[in-house]
């Protein structure tokens, strides 16, 4: 592969009052990366630098984020890859538009409610039961299809060669490799692609995937129907089978990603687009237009009444999603417009009290019929002076679930934004013997209760938390972000975008910044349960925590920042800012995982 050589420099000012940098002058743990030519932010150096090479080479965004894809499958098999999903935004200049294609799969035909159980007992969360139809190969497909410019062997080049030659394994992917080991041990195809000699990968080990190079190089050469219809899809649907697990040929043969239209709101003149459901992205957006209710400048950066605003306002939002969010296909009725309506805001907003914290898990709304509670629920409120209730142990929404993300700019104009994901670490711990992919565990997000609108079923694309955005201003893109993180990904999102807008930091600052997440919801992860507490990293909950305690809400305080060990930055975000005036991309990193960003 190319080596490049890339030019990184530290934003001090803009000149413009709008880009007025509060804190200018602080130093950050990386610089901004500035370029006007094109921008790749991404989890691992490779990713970036195979991004990178693409847009050299007259590539366009959407082509690049192919490359980034495939790449992503052979660094970072435990969060991503062939055998996961993904939801994949992107603004196409030509067409002056966002566009939107899901490409998260569905339920086999054989998982009903009823097998699993009388069968099963319960959603897994590993092994072939918590294994959906993989739906990332054809959603890059897709995109690609309708966007792409190059062909599939020169964007998957780079990949085949790094698992076909090897690569080092970095300090965060052994640790990964360890953290699974037990998982990755059960299962002969997992051994096979990942235990060369009886022994997980270490830190600077060379990994070489002569599997997955194979399976590459066949999607390279015949598309991506060589997974869904070929001897890959075949050989997926018999190594399943053979581990007691319901895809069938059938289910991989049928999948069909989609083109949908994404959601969005405005926010204070900025128009900002999320993933809809079977996405979790609308939380994101309900969140915003809760907070646009608030002079959150006023309030100040991290004052632990800024934090208790933010705090109360993600607890309202996510209270919504369990009832109403979920795949489109299996609820039309949903209220999705309501929710994202400023009048239901207002009536949320309503609920938060700033002398004190609601307690346990907020009710949910009646956006249809324009109430701020739903009947048969009510709410509670932390007594002031009573004591405040411990934390759950160790909840911090994410244990365990990892995903990919990345954000691409192009010369031409367009933008893109991704979020790809297995789920949890090494998905369902089961790699496609011969094939040398990671098979996703998304499963696990379904429930089992008959009056769940998540309720397991045939075709189903469950409810998920990949939810990339983009931002545009006067109609032109303006910034484009992610992170992984599990259920904490609203959250660290809405507060990295709130660092830029509100605040004015740059996109490095804002990636590092220390943010807090709230656990007072129903997890993702079946059975659901529900958190309690507050988490932040030790230095911000030194200044804030006794504060915030006082208002009801249990802090956890860490001395690392989770999911993913950065001492102060929001999960692992990467963000793209495009300047409205010169034209010049800045693109930051958060400290966590092995966050990269290339551009020229």
């Amino acid at each position: 592969m190319r080596s490049w050589i890339l030019i990184a420099m530290s934003i001090t000012t803009l000149g413009e009052e709008v880009w007025a940098q509060s804190n200018a002058g602080a130093p950050t743990w990386r610089p901004v990366v500035m370029g006007k030519n094109g921008m790749v932010a991404a989890e691992h150096p490779l990713q970036a630098v195979a991004g990178l090479r693409v847009l050299q080479n007259g590539g366009n965004a959407i082509d690049a984020a192919v490359a980034v894809f495939y790449m992503t499958a052979v660094t970072e098999p435990s969060e991503a890859g062939l055998g996961g999903d993904g939801f994949l935004m992107a603004y196409i200049k030509k067409l002056d538009r966002v566009v939107l294609v899901n490409g998260s799969g569905g339920a086999p035909k054989l998982a009903t409610r009823e097998y699993y159980q009388t069968k099963v007992g319960s959603v897994p969360p590993d092994g072939p039961y918590s294994t959906m139809v993989p739906g990332a190969v054809g959603g890059f497909d897709l995109l690609h299809q309708e966007y792409g410019t190059k062909d599939y062997r020169f964007l998957l080049a780079d990949a085949v060669e790094a698992a076909s030659k090897g690569y080092a394994v970095s300090a965060w992917g052994a640790g990964n490799f360890v953290r699974s080991r037990a998982m990755l041990s059960r299962w002969d195809g997992s051994v096979k692609a990942f235990f060369s000699g009886g022994r997980p990968p270490g830190v600077g080990d060379w990994l070489v995937q002569p599997d997955l190079a194979r399976t590459i190089s066949m999607i390279a050469e015949q598309g991506a129907s060589a997974f869904y219809r070929g001897e890959i899809a075949r050989m997926t649907a018999r190594y399943h089978e053979r581990n007691g697990g319901l895809i069938r040929y059938e289910d991989m043969a049928s999948f069909q990603a989609e083109e949908a239209e994404p959601i969005r709101i405005s926010y204070r003149g900025y128009e900002v687009y999320q993933s809809p459901p079977n996405s979790g992205g609308i939380v994101m957006l309900m969140a915003l237009n809760i907070l646009e209710g608030f002079d959150l400048k006023k309030l100040g950066h991290n004052t632990p009444e800024y934090l208790h605003v933010l705090m109360e306002a993600f607890k309202l939002a996510f209270a919504d999603r369990y009832p109403y969010i979920t795949d489109p296909r299996f609820a039309p009725q949903a209220p999705i417009a309501q929710l994202l309506s400023k009048e239901y805001a207002k009536l949320r907003r309503g609920l938060i009290k700033m002398d004190r914290a609601i307690e346990g898990v907020a009710p949910p709304g009646d956006p249809a019929y324009g109430k701020a509670i739903l009947a048969g629920h009510e709410i509670r409120y932390h007594e002031p002076g009573k004591s405040t209730a411990a934390a759950a142990g160790g909840d911090l929404r994410a244990a365990g679930e990892q995903t990919s993300s990345f954000a691409i700019a192009d010369r031409w104009g367009n933008v893109v934004s991704v979020t790809h994901s297995v789920n949890g670490g090494f998905g369902s711990g089961m790699v496609v013997d011969g094939a040398g992919f990671v098979l996703n565990n998304r499963g696990s997000y379904f429930g089992l209760d008959e009056a769940d609108i998540n309720v397991i079923a045939p075709g189903k694309r469950t409810r998920q938390g990949a939810i990339p955005a983009m931002a545009l201003k006067d109609g032109k893109p303006f910034l484009a972000w992610n992170t992984p993180g599990g259920d904490t990904i609203p959250q660290t999102m809405t507060q990295a975008f709130l660092n830029v807008v509100e605040f004015g930091m740059n996109v490095q600052q804002a990636s590092e910044a220390p943010c807090a997440m709230t656990s007072n919801f129903r997890a993702s992860m079946y059975p659901q349960s529900p958190g309690n507490g507050v988490a932040m990293p030790q230095l911000l909950a030194d200044r804030v925590g006794g504060k915030l305690s006082a208002l009801g809400h249990s802090i956890q305080a860490s001395a690392t920042q989770p999911p993913y060990g950065s001492p102060s930055g929001p999960g692992a975000v990467k963000m793209i800012l495009i300047h409205p005036v010169t034209g010049v991309f800045y693109g930051g990193a958060s400290p966590g995982k092995d966050n990269y960003v290339a551009g020229w």
